[in-house]
């Protein structure tokens, strides 16, 4: 594999430690600002919304350029929008400071994904978007985990000086290691045939809805199903990142061989089943102790394992009928966040109704819609033709 994927690695590793760098002190920042935990999630929905809304605007607008040089744009912004973060004297302040830092964190993303595509050959294209996609996989084993032990020491704020500093390090590396990647040449033929693709954006949308129903409110459900708090929540987020790691190395393997609808309806099935087991820990259906810090170590990796397996399926697809136009990767970018932003709203509003045992159920009812859905449209053929 080219050494300057690993590169690329670095820069949605960046992006996946900011995206969730505080959701372990979630409750504690909440009590800073002088709001309630369902609330304060919503800084991640103003983050995932405005990478959805204005992130595929803004590549547009970057289409012609450079992938390089919109990667180390998209990274040097978000260094100073954290940092800005870090100082923020109000949730009114950060909440606005977190949406522009969700256009910047959708700028590197696809361009990345191009610039991975256009490194390797063909046959190795699903392992190198895997390999890029795994440092989601690196964040939440190193990244967010740091975030989190970090906050615990000083405070919430120390949080965004690391996504700051991430983000920094993966400028650096861009800087000196990643030559020049043209964008791609426009596609022969005209528009991409819209009704080859819907199904690749609608798996993304209800999966990731589903994921994040729960995975924001990580820190609350490890306090209630597991009995742990503080530092010790980084523990469990380090279990995230395995189970990506898994996830990762079967989805970019199934890519490669052009795995299809029955690989992502089993994966939609081992999500429900975690959801399942977060259901039985929050509702203390085993006995306290070690037993129910298992089964809620379990079903994170489980539920990780399971969306992360289906991403480099569905990226790989998606470059193979577009020829990695940088919208269309732009907007799966969207799609993603649409579902985070979704799965954000369900998990706070099952929240604020019902409390913290009421956010794996929530999730179970996405995960149940996911595949209720996705098995009537998702395309049948193992293999899928360039359309357009």
């Amino acid at each position: 594999m080219n050494p300057r994927i690993f590169v690329l690695t670095m820069c949605t590793f960046a992006f996946g430690s900011a995206a969730f760098i505080f959701a372990g002190l979630l409750e504690e920042m909440a009590r800073d600002l002088g709001v309630s935990t369902a609330v304060a999630g919503q800084l991640q929905t103003a983050y995932v919304l405005s990478s959805a809304l204005l992130g595929p605007v803004a590549v547009w607008a970057l289409g012609r350029v450079d992938r390089r040089l919109v990667i180390i744009s998209g990274l040097a912004l978000s260094v100073v929008l954290h940092v800005s973060c870090s100082l923020a004297p109000n949730y009114e302040s950060l909440l606005v400071l977190r949406a522009f830092a969700g256009l910047a964190g959708a700028i590197p993303g696809p361009a990345a994904s191009v610039a991975a595509a256009a490194l390797v050959p063909p046959e190795r294209r699903g392992s190198a978007l895997a390999i890029v996609t795994g440092g989601m996989t690196l964040a939440f084993v190193v990244g967010i985990p740091i975030g989190s032990v970090v906050g615990s020491i000083f405070d919430w704020r120390a949080t965004f000086l690391v996504a700051a500093a991430l983000s920094a390090i993966a400028l650096a590396g861009v800087v000196v290691f990643l030559p020049r990647v043209p964008a791609p040449p426009k596609r022969v033929g005209g528009r991409v045939e819209i009704a080859g693709i819907w199904p690749l954006y609608l798996t993304s949308f209800l999966t990731f809805a589903a994921n994040m129903t729960l995975n924001l409110y990580i820190a609350p459900i490890v306090r209630v199903g597991a009995g742990v708090t503080g530092a010790g929540v980084a523990a469990f987020q380090m279990m995230i990142g395995v189970g990506a790691a898994a996830g990762l190395w079967l989805g970019g393997r199934a890519a490669d061989r052009n795995a299809g609808k029955a690989w992502v309806l089993q994966a939609i099935g081992v999500q429900a089943a975690a959801m399942s087991l977060h259901w039985a820990a929050t509702h203390h259906l085993l006995p306290a102790g070690l037993a129910s810090k298992a089964v809620v170590a379990l079903a994170i990796f489980l539920a990780a394992t399971a969306i992360f397996s289906i991403s480099p399926v569905t990226q790989s697809r998606l470059i193979q009928l577009t020829d990695g136009a940088p919208v269309a990767l732009a907007l799966n970018g969207s799609v993603f966040s649409m579902g985070q932003a979704l799965g954000a709203t369900l998990g706070g509003v099952a929240l604020a109704a019902y409390g913290v045992p009421a956010i794996p159920a929530a999730a179970l009812m996405m995960s149940a819609v996911a595949f209720s859905i996705l098995v009537f449209v998702f395309p049948r053929t193992s293999r899928l033709e360039k359309v357009g």
